[in-house]
């Protein structure tokens, strides 16, 4: 039996999610969202694409979330996007209204799924997922650090001007300005770029990074960035679908790892079949760790405003 995943949101990151998806071959897709028409136009276009690009995955647009029955993995990128001059945090309240809909419905029709959360602010939308789903810790995460390491992949191979195959990087901490870019885990073929960038060019990488959003925000004028956010989530919905247990860096409610207590944050973890299976500690400088508590600070922030409006 084919896998199915429910990508709710039919905008620019949904959208194309449900086509690398499709183009994969990784699941059949129901594309979900209000827009009447919309979800359902999307999906049959990229249906029609198929026989182009040699996928058999069938794709499918609703208004009904009863269409989402028994879905394996549910993307959720729906919400409103960053414009100009706003922060991530700026969303809260009315994102956090749409998130609390959405997930009603999917932990009603999905009860074993997994729950992938893309939708800004991405950490304080995870605990609204997660408490209103009543679902384990473990099936509940989201999409940041994958996306910010593959930002921060992509400066350091042009940096160096070598292949972003042959780049690994690790972003922790909160999906926003206080996302802590890792330098010393940060390697090119195994080499720790501390070895091979002067520390005020891999300062300025790091700086780019945090940045990475609010860049193409700026350039856009009118969104927000949606292929590399669609392609990272992509990437844990691979992990858990062919339990490849990949070690990616995920936003996961941590319950005294890093020292930090009933907060989504972005840390390493094993994703495989159950969704997270491992959560993984590394070893931290003492600069490094106060860092990332400066992060979960602002995470609690966010979690103390949810809290205020009821959530």
């Amino acid at each position: 039996m084919k896998n199915k995943v429910t990508v709710v949101g039919a905008g620019n990151v949904g959208a194309t999610t449900a086509q690398r998806l499709a183009e994969k071959g990784l699941a059949d897709v129901v594309l979900i969202d209000i827009l009447e028409g919309v979800p359902n136009g999307k999906a049959l276009d990229l249906e029609e694409a198929s026989p182009v690009e040699k996928h058999d995955c069938r794709l499918a647009g609703s208004n009904d979330y009863k269409d989402s029955e028994g879905s394996d993995i549910a993307v959720i990128t729906a919400g409103i996007p960053r414009k100009p001059g706003m922060s991530r945090d700026d969303l809260i309240q009315t994102n956090a209204g749409i998130v609390k809909a959405v997930v009603e419905q999917l932990a009603k029709y999905s009860p074993n799924a997994v729950l992938i959360i893309v939708s800004n602010p991405l950490d304080a939308m995870c605990h609204v997922a997660y408490n209103v789903s009543g679902f384990p810790k473990e099936r509940v995460l989201g999409m940041a650090g994958v996306l910010d390491s593959a930002r921060f992949r992509l400066f350091i191979a042009r940096e160096l001007n070598v292949s972003v195959e042959n780049t690994h990087a690790f972003v922790l901490g909160g999906h926003g300005d206080t996302m802590v870019p890792l330098p010393r885990y940060s390697t090119v073929a195994g080499i720790p770029i501390t070895e091979l960038i002067s520390k005020e060019r891999i300062d300025a990488l790091v700086q780019r990074t945090r940045q990475g959003g609010a860049e193409i925000v700026q350039l856009l004028k009118t969104g927000s960035a949606y292929y590399a956010p669609a392609s990272s989530a992509v990437e844990m919905v691979e992990s858990i679908l062919k339990d490849r247990k990949k070690i990616l860096p995920c936003a996961a409610y941590l319950e005294g790892e890093y020292g930090i207590e009933g907060l989504f944050i972005g840390v390493p973890v094993k994703l495989g079949s159950g969704g997270i299976e491992q959560i993984i500690e590394i070893r931290l400088t003492e600069a490094e760790a106060a860092e990332l508590k400066q992060s979960a600070n602002a995470v609690q922030g966010l979690k103390d405003l949810l809290k205020g409006m009821g959530y």
